[in-house]
């Protein structure tokens, strides 16, 4: 019974996230990403999964969880989650810092964080605020849904659109990262499962629109430049 739900929650991630990996498909040089209603198939069945599983009756699936997490992990602490939320964006900077070259120059792949964490940030802070959800730890009314989580896929996808091309196995690295985040912020009591599956659903669709919606606009003659397309 101890090993019972984490074997469900990684099969939970590890399902939606590998048919996202399968489903995307995207060229060499930069531009705009097509949209296609499949690619919406992971986020989606993340959210209503958070959503179907976030009931407050005492033998709900989120409060069986936590009985089962209190009574086999009960003083299990970490501060891990808090860093490596972070830490495929650090992987993405970072390799290309060492000349493994990113798919989206410099300019562009920065704008399109900034607009995925806004974006993600938004939708977080906002159903925080108005689901007012208690921590399963009691702490406050911000548990629903897990900001964690959310910024771990949110920076996986981001990893995941600018290595995938060049190194097919970063997308299962880089969401295997975050969904460690998501059964971490369980372990540390600070989240339900609910709070966790709605968390992975924004991070990912917040950067797939990011990316959707982005023009390549900035530093264009550059990228033409070194793509021989521009001559002086």
């Amino acid at each position: 019974m101890r090993w019972i739900f984490p074997c469900l929650l990684v099969s939970i991630f590890s399902l939606p996230c590998t048919a996202q990996v399968m489903h995307d498909s995207l060229p060499a040089l930069p531009q705009r990403e097509g949209f296609y209603f499949s690619k919406l198939y992971a986020p989606i069945s993340l959210g209503l999964a958070g959503v179907l599983t976030n009931s407050n009756y005492k033998e709900s699936i989120k409060n069986e969880i936590v009985e089962e997490r209190n009574e086999h992990i009960g003083g299990f602490k970490t501060h891990v989650d808090n860093y490596l939320q972070y830490a495929p964006i650090a992987i993405a900077y970072g390799l290309d810092a060492f000349g493994l070259k990113s798919k989206t120059d410099i300019v562009n792949r920065t704008v399109i964080l900034v607009k995925g964490e806004l974006l993600m940030m938004g939708t977080v802070s906002i159903l925080k605020r108005y689901t007012h959800q208690l921590r399963p730890d009691g702490s406050n009314y911000y548990s629903f849904p897990s900001g964690h989580t959310a910024q771990a896929f949110a920076a996986a996808t981001f990893l995941s659109q600018e290595y995938k091309d060049r190194l097919p196995w970063m997308p299962y690295a880089a969401y295997g990262m975050a969904s460690s985040v998501g059964l971490m912020r369980m372990a540390n009591n600070r989240h339900y499962i609910s709070d966790v599956l709605l968390g992975a659903g924004i991070g990912i669709l917040s950067m797939k629109v990011a990316y959707w919606t982005h023009q390549y606009k900035w530093n264009r003659k550059q990228r033409q430049l070194e793509n021989g397309q521009l001559s002086w």
